[in-house]
């Protein structure tokens, strides 16, 4: 199963919007792992997004097995076309 990691913070409509589809594809994939990584006021955190996300400083920033698909737009873009479970089903 997939590994997905989702930089958010508080506050944010997109990044509550991307973990509800998360949660969602949750209870079709058992065994998938889901991190939220809180970046509300640690830079650290935010530099090491903003690194991983090839300087994309906005959130939520998605990871699916150390691959970046990008924001909340991106995410729900590989649901419409049918791509987003392929992605979560990966072993």
């Amino acid at each position: 199963m997939a590994t997905v990691e989702i930089y958010t913070k508080a506050y944010c409509p997109y990044c509550v919007r991307a973990q509800a589809l998360l949660a969602e594809k949750s209870a079709d994939f058992a065994g998938l792992i889901v991190q939220e990584i809180k970046i509300d006021g640690d830079m650290a955190l935010r530099e090491a997004m903003i690194t991983r996300s090839n300087g994309s400083y906005t959130v939520p920033q998605i990871f699916i097995d150390d691959v970046h698909i990008g924001g909340c737009d991106e995410l729900v873009t590989l649901d419409m076309q049918n791509n987003l479970n392929a992605l979560l089903a990966k072993a």
